[in-house]
């Protein structure tokens, strides 16, 4: 029995005004886990949020600039994260389909006898024959209970998960090109120094051999001098391979090798980089709009709590509608024809009534998920709270270390240019200048390597405050 022509337009109107509930549960944002203020209250300077910053205006040396356009053109990593997206948003359109009906046309024939020899001997029996062509809807869901959209919502939330990840993926590149640059202007500055070095002790071992020779000091004293030299030859060659694995280790982050101007006045090393402006940390809940990964880890929060929706709809009944209007004809030619005409409305409902526990399962393991979520959210703001930390520990030390360490430096030079003259007079032994050599390559390395973690702490310190991810045009890079 086929239904009333004008009692269609009214189901579907009726389903469409029903298909409004919704079974996600209300989303709440989980407080923040960590204290309202830093340790120790540092003081701020004054400026704009480092997640403001476009990365153009933190690193201005145009070398690193360079490097930086490089890595955000070529890496594969980020390359991956873009097609993540793609891929995130393709899967969002694909659920948001299921909403709308499918309209397709279709065509059928066929030819049936109740004589298998029929078609053998075509006096054995008539042959019946049956075409049609419609055009309509199969299976199309309507979402009563609100199951379609809350999996278009937490295939909506994935994508911009997806997005947020692409945004740290960016901020994490930048700062390891930054870091992997800064790493190497130290190793050129090393080089120098050890080079340096080498050149003084070779020195020191000629006027000490002259000494053995003519006998003024011992042999003792000669091959002491001997051993620090080719101990300095050994640092050398330590910092040749290190450099090279350093350059290695930045070419794969560029996706490219690495340009010899990029480089360029390595000997004055980390002295002769342009500097870095200092950013304010603001609050720990700040970071709850400007890291990326914490926005990221709220969007799978939000998708984990729409599936619940999902999960909650599958016990209540499923409504179908298959609906088509054509021609039908026992004659090919008259499939057109005047009074040809076919329709049908068949609507089908599913009701649960035993699946062994299967929606119960589902509901179970939806909401295990929502708090998996929960905890993942609130692990990463408790991340980046001690990352940011840790960062201002290292701004609020490192510059009294390295003022320290470079007067250090100093003292020793001071007392290596004693001890070498006090020697060529015969006054100190030359124990005294080989251990005033050996104290001043030490005060000077760690001069040095100190004043690297002091630059790459102030990289770190933009990369955990969110900043990175936009241009100085306001756009973002990575999309290509």
């Amino acid at each position: 029995m086929t239904p009333n022509k004008k009692l269609i337009p009214a189901a579907l109107a009726a389903a469409m005004l029903l298909a409004g509930c919704s079974l996600i549960p209300t989303y709440e944002r989980p407080a923040a886990p960590v204290p309202t203020t830093y340790p120790g209250d540092p003081a701020q300077p004054a400026g704009a949020a480092a997640a403001s910053i476009a990365w153009e205006d933190f690193f201005t040396d145009p070398r690193l600039a360079g490097l930086i356009r490089t890595a955000l053109a070529n890496n594969r990593d980020l390359r991956v994260s873009v097609l993540n997206i793609e891929q995130a948003r393709a899967q969002f359109r694909i659920q948001r389909a299921d909403l709308f009906p499918a309209l397709g046309l279709s065509g059928s024939g066929s030819r049936s006898s109740p004589n298998p020899y029929q078609a053998f001997d075509s006096s054995a029996g008539s042959v019946s024959s049956q075409y049609s062509v419609s055009l309509g809807v199969t299976a199309w869901e309507i979402d009563f209970f609100g199951r379609i959209r809350a999996l278009k919502d937490q295939a909506l939330a994935q994508y911009l998960a997806t997005e947020e990840s692409r945004k740290a993926a960016q901020i994490s590149l930048i700062s390891a090109v930054a870091t992997g640059w800064l790493t190497l202007m130290a190793d050129d500055e090393l080089l120098e120094l050890t080079r340096q070095t080498l050149t003084t002790r070779e020195e020191s071992v000629r006027l000490t051999k002259l000494r053995f020779d003519n006998g003024v000091s011992s042999e003792l004293d000669f091959q002491a001098a001997n051993s620090l030299a080719e101990t300095a030859r050994a640092s050398y060659a330590q910092q040749l391979r290190t450099r090279q694995q350093d350059e290695n280790a930045l070419a794969l982050l560029l996706g490219a090798p690495v340009p010899a101007e990029a480089t360029a006045g390595g000997a004055k090393g980390l002295g002769g980089i342009q500097p870095m402006p200092d950013v304010p940390a603001g609050l720990p809940s700040d970071l709850l709009a400007e890291r990326p990964d914490i926005r990221a880890a709220e969007q799978q929060l939000i998708a984990a709590n729409a599936n619940i929706g999902a999960a909650r709809a599958n016990f209540f009944p499923r409504v179908s509608l298959t609906t088509s209007i054509g021609t039908a004809s026992s004659e090919f030619s008259g499939l057109f024809d005047s009074g040809s005409k076919a329709w049908s409305f068949a609507p089908t409902v599913t009701l649960p009534i035993f699946d062994a526990g299967r929606n119960i399962a589902g509901l179970d393991s939806a909401k295990a998920g929502r708090e998996i979520a929960v905890a993942q959210y609130e692990k990463s703001i408790q991340t980046a709270f001690r990352e940011v930390a840790d960062a201002l520990a290292g701004r609020a030390t490192l510059g009294e270390q390295v003022r320290a360490q470079r007067a250090q430096a100093e003292a020793e030079a001071v007392r290596f240019k004693l001890s070498d003259l006090r020697y060529r007079n015969g006054i100190a032994s030359a124990l005294d200048l080989l251990d005033a050599q050996r104290a001043l390559f030490t005060a000077q390395q760690s001069a040095i390597t100190t004043r690297l973690l002091q630059l790459q702490n102030q990289v770190t310190l933009y990369k955990t405050l969110g900043g990175g991810w936009t241009t100085r045009s306001g756009g973002e890079n990575g999309k290509g």
